[in-house]
C-alpha cells in the first residue's frame, strides 16, 4: 500500500507477535459469548475494562522499557495487548471452573460432540465470512483510496476514525438484540422477539440519527481534533464526515435487524447482507463513481452512505416478510431451554 520501510518492517513484526496471542482472543470470544447466553454481560465488560486500564500501563512500559523491563518498541505493544489478553482469558476460565454464573466448566466433560460441533459449524460459518468479508472489504477500500495519495488516505483515516467510534453503540445495541432474541425465542416466545428487533431498530435508528446531526453540525471541528493545523484536510475530512453522517440512523436500524437475525440463528442473512453491502454496493459503487465520473475521492464518501440505506431497507424489508423465523431451529432451542430449566430446578440452583 506504498507503505514506508520502516513502517513496513515494524508492522510486519508488530503483526507477528500480536497473532501469538490469536488463541487468547478466541478463547475469550467464546467464554464472552457464554456469558451472554446467560444472560450475564456484566462480566465480560467489567474484565475488559479492566485490562484496557492495564493495558494503557503497559504499553508505554514494554514499549519504552523501564528498569528490568526491555524496551521493545512498537511490538511492545502487541506484547502488552498479549499480556492482557491473557490474562482476561485466565479470569474467564476460571470463572466458567468455579461454576458461580450458572455454567460450570468440568474438563472431563470436555469430549468431542459430533453432532454439537457440526451444528456450531452450520450456524458459525456463516458469521466468520460475514466478519472476513467485511475485514477483507475496508482492505480493498484502503487499496482504492490510497490510489488518489496521501490527503486522501488522511481524510480516509479520519472519517474510518468517527465511523469506528459511531459503531460502538450500534454494536453495543446488536449484541444485546441478539442475546435478547435468543432468549425469548428459546423460550418459545417469537411475538415478543419480533417486538425486541423493532423496537432496537427504532431505538438504533433514532440514536444514531440524532448524533448524526450533531456531527453534521461541527464536522469540522471535530475533523481538526484529529489533525489541526492542515486546513485543506479538515476540509475535505468535514466534507466526508458530513456525506456520512445523516444516514448513521440507517446503519443502527440494519446493526439492530442483523442482532435479530443472528439471535434466531438465522447467521446465513447476515452474511448475505454483508456480502451486499460490502461487495455488490459500496465497492464497486466506489470505484465507478470515483474512477468514472468527475466526482474523483467524493465517490468514495458517497458510496458509504449509499450503501448503508440500501442495505438497512433490505434488511428492513427482508425482517418483515418473517423468512427469519426458522421453526426448526425455534423447536431446538425450545427443547433446550426446557432442559435447562429442569437441570436447574432439579440441582436447586
Amino acid at each position: 500500500m506504498g507503505a514506508e520501510a520502516e513502517v513496513y518492517s515494524n508492522a510486519v513484526l508488530y503483526m507477528k507477535v500480536s497473532f501469538i496471542g490469536i488463541v487468547f482472543v478466541f478463547t475469550y470470544i467464546v467464554f464472552e459469548s457464554l456469558m451472554r447466553g446467560v444472560g450475564n454481560v456484566k462480566i465480560p465488560v467489567f474484565i475488559v475494562l479492566g485490562t484496557v486500564l492495564l493495558n494503557l500501563f503497559l504499553d508505554p512500559l514494554f514499549i519504552f522499557g523501564y528498569g528490568f523491563v526491555p524496551a521493545f518498541g512498537v511490538a511492545g505493544a502487541a506484547v502488552a495487548t498479549i499480556a492482557t489478553q491473557g490474562l482476561a482469558t485466565i479470569i474467564g476460565i476460571s470463572l466458567l471452573i468455579s461454576g458461580k454464573y450458572e455454567i460450570k466448566l468440568d474438563l472431563r466433560d470436555l469430549k468431542p460432540d459430533f453432532p454439537l460441533i457440526k451444528k456450531m459449524l452450520r450456524l458459525g460459518f456463516p458469521a466468520s465470512i460475514e466478519q472476513s468479508t467485511r475485514a477483507l472489504g475496508m482492505t480493498v477500500m484502503v487499496l482504492l483510496v490510497s490510489s488518489f495519495g496521501t490527503g486522501t488516505i488522511a481524510t480516509y483515516g479520519i472519517g474510518s476514525r468517527i465511523l469506528s467510534f459511531i459503531i460502538i453503540p450500534a454494536l453495543g445495541l446488536s449484541i444485546a438484540t441478539s442475546t435478547l432474541v435468543g432468549q425469548n425465542i428459546g423460550a418459545g416466545k417469537i411475538d415478543r422477539a419480533e417486538k425486541i428487533v423493532k423496537f432496537s431498530s427504532l431505538i438504533g435508528f433514532g440514536v444514531l440519527t440524532a448524533i448524526g446531526i450533531i456531527i453534521f453540525l461541527f464536522a469540522q471541528h471535530i475533523a481538526g481534533v484529529f489533525i489541526p493545523g492542515e486546513l485543506e484536510t479538515i476540509q475535505s475530512s468535514a466534507l466526508f464526515i458530513r456525506i456520512m453522517a445523516l444516514t448513521f440512523g440507517f446503519m443502527g436500524a440494519q446493526m439492530a435487524i442483523n442482532g435479530g437475525f443472528r439471535g434466531s440463528g438465522n447467521t446465513t442473512i447476515s452474511m448475505v447482507l454483508s456480502l451486499v453491502a460490502m461487495w455488490i454496493l459500496r465497492f464497486p459503487l466506489a470505484y465507478i463513481l470515483s474512477n468514472h465520473t468527475s466526482l474523483g475521492e467524493i465517490g468514495i464518501w458517497i458510496a458509504h452512505p449509499v450503501s448503508d440505506v440500501v442495505v438497512a431497507l433490505v434488511a428492513i424489508v427482508w425482517f418483515a416478510k418473517g423468512t427469519w423465523k426458522n421453526k426448526k431451529l425455534t423447536a431446538e432451542m425450545k427443547l433446550t431451554n426446557e432442559v435447562t430449566q429442569e437441570t436447574i430446578i432439579e440441582e436447586g440452583l
